[in-house]
């Protein structure tokens, strides 16, 4: 129709294919939100100063515990490991020697309690020997009694007597004197009472007669002497 212009259109934009990218035209402004390729040389990337960066980097020493960069252990990471290595085989020598010294006291405490019953037994038995050997010239003494049974009787009791003094030294050597003594006070350490007596001329309180003699004092005691005490109400008849 005469008089009517067409529209003008520029150039058509081609169509995209599918899977396939259009490179951008020249010229045409970048999209928002990305960002061009950089062209130019690569510029050096500042120092991190995050908590990512390294001691060394930010001026640091070295915390214990740490690696270097390149992972290997610090120096001062394995000298507490020495020290506690060392430390335990101190401790391990000084159990072993500890142990050591307990078994050898040990041991001597029982070797003492063995030698101890030995010695103890020896001293009994050599006191036991020693008491016997005292008493043979008694045996024999007695032996040649009998042999003469049939002699004078006189002869015989004075024999007799004899022995029996000689047996009483025998125990007063060995520690145990006889006590037969009267007149002397009443000692309940060395005394057993059996009974009382009336006797005007002697002190109350004394031994009026020993009935069985006694041996031996104090912690040596053999046994106490039988007695018959002086009565306290006892008195001298007047004129």
């Amino acid at each position: 129709m005469a008089g009517h212009k067409e529209p003008e259109h520029g150039p058509e934009t081609p169509r995209a294919e599918p899977g396939k990218r259009t490179p951008p035209s020249a010229g045409a402004a970048p999209s928002r939100g990305v960002t061009p390729p950089s062209t130019g040389p690569p510029q050096d990337a500042s120092p991190p100063t995050g908590p990512e960066s390294t001691d060394a980097e930010q001026g640091r020493p070295a915390e214990p515990g740490r690696q270097t960069p390149l992972g290997e252990p610090l120096a001062a990471d394995a000298a507490p490991g020495v020290e506690q290595s060392a430390l335990a085989a101190e401790l391990d020598a000084k159990i072993a020697e500890l142990e050591d010294r307990w078994l050898r006291a040990v041991a001597d405490l029982d070797n003492l309690r063995k030698r101890t019953v030995r010695d103890i037994e020896r001293s009994r038995a050599e006191e036991r020997a020693r008491v016997a050997r005292e008493f043979l010239p008694v045996l024999d003494n007695l032996d040649l009694a009998l042999q003469h049974a049939d002699a004078d009787p006189a002869s015989l009791a004075e024999g007799v007597r004899a022995i029996r003094e000689q047996a009483i030294g025998v125990l007063a050597r060995l520690g145990y004197r006889r006590l037969d003594e009267a007149g002397v006070p009443f000692d309940p350490a060395r005394h057993e009472a059996v009974g009382t007596a009336a006797d005007p001329d002697a002190k109350p309180g004394t031994i009026a007669k020993v009935l069985r003699p006694g041996y031996g004092d104090g912690g040596q005691q053999l046994r106490p002497a039988m007695v018959v005490v002086v009565a306290t109400d006892a008195r001298r008849d007047g004129p």
